[in-house]
């Protein structure tokens, strides 16, 4: 027995380690293509890139973990089951519950670290995510230029152009600044600037050796204007109220102000854990297959059963947050309802169902 133990949890945990490597390389993809558009059109700083993929890995990383066990625990048995190892271990009066031992030793300490992730890192993250922000926004529209690059600010009502920008001296080349001032479009061009703070700290910039076309070309109130210094006031970015939102309040918090927002958050948190444990139960009875037959029909049965399970939890989260649901209500629904599944299957494998063996 102790061999077996060994063996099974030497492979489900290399397995687990390629599932999460995979699983992981998909996600990063996913996010910095996504990232990349947005900064490609000017949503995002290019500099933010990589910062809101790691939050985004980070705050799917126990998902992540968990979906990462319950393949190495499926494909594990699979392979068993389809190379025939299984009627060996039975042979030897290895039965379904003794496969438990194994499952579970590998599962409890990976449901404790997704525990840990989901309850503590989880929300810190959301929060140094919106911090980070915050920051972004408190930069003035200087700060967020990109030499070579056309910016909006100001709602759209200003476009930053400059050739090159040396942030350690705040001194811009060859600018392009439009705006519309007093419902008056303007052109600014000019070959250098510099960004200076006045005394009560409000930033402007100082343009040098450059013209000024305001109003409609052809129309008769049209002007250029050529300037040896021009100055043009940074506008201080407008912030929003500080609101925490439950993703980012920390668990204690949730526990302490149980409002219904508060409490699908918790129920989120601890479904994680929760979900991770039962799937790798689940995938026992569910690897279980003929060794003549494919195993085509079993990994379709386990995926949908997952992609149910996943959904559901979502489901429930809405549901507790709209108030349709109780908090333990709907853990017990949702996770109940997957115990029982697997219970199930565990019973048909017994008196030698589809699944199983007599």
């Amino acid at each position: 027995m102790r061999l077996f133990n060994s063996a099974l949890i030497r492979e489900m945990s290399s397995l687990g380690g390629v599932a999460l490597a995979a699983l992981t390389g998909i996600v990063l993809v996913t996010l910095m293509v996504r990232l990349l558009g947005r900064a490609a059109v000017g949503r995002i700083d290019e500099a933010a890139v990589f910062p809101f993929i790691g939050f985004g890995v980070l705050h799917a990383l126990p998902m992540l973990l968990a979906l990462s066990l319950f393949m190495a625990v499926f494909l594990t048995l699979s392979r068993l089951w389809h190379d025939s190892e299984m009627v060996i271990w039975q042979g030897a009066g290895v039965g379904p519950l003794r496969w438990l031992s194994p499952v579970l030793r590998l599962a409890l300490p990976v449901a404790a670290l997704i525990a840990a992730l989901s309850l503590y890192l989880i929300p810190w993250v959301a929060q140094k995510r919106t911090d980070y922000e915050r920051w972004l926004q408190s930069q003035d529209e200087i700060a967020a230029i990109d030499a070579g690059v056309f910016v909006e600010s100001g709602g759209g009502r200003r476009v930053f152009f400059v050739e090159s920008y040396d942030a350690a001296s705040g001194r811009v080349r060859n600018v392009f600044l439009q705006s519309v001032e007093n419902a008056r479009p303007g052109v600014i061009v000019a070959r250098e600037g510099q960004v200076a703070v006045n005394e009560q700290g409000d930033r402007f910039l100082v343009l040098t050796q450059g013209r000024r076309y305001e109003g409609e070309p052809g129309a008769a109130d049209y002007r250029m204007v050529q300037f040896e210094r021009y100055t043009v006031r940074l506008e201080a970015p407008a912030f929003a109220a500080v609101v925490r939102t439950p993703r980012s309040t920390p668990t204690a918090e949730l526990l302490s102000d149980p409002t219904p927002f508060n409490q699908a958050e918790w129920v989120t948190r601890i479904g994680h854990p929760i979900s991770a444990v039962l799937l790798a139960i689940f995938a026992i009875p569910a690897s279980a297959t003929n060794a003549r037959a494919g195993r085509s029909y079993n990994i379709l049965f386990a995926l949908l059963v997952y992609v149910a399970y996943s959904n559901l939890m979502g489901l429930t989260e809405a549901w507790v947050g709209q108030q349709k649901l109780t908090a333990a209500a709907g853990v017990m629904a949702v996770h109940g309802g997957m115990l029982l599944l697997t219970a199930l299957l565990y019973w048909r494998m017994g008196r030698g169902g589809r699944w199983g063996w007599r």
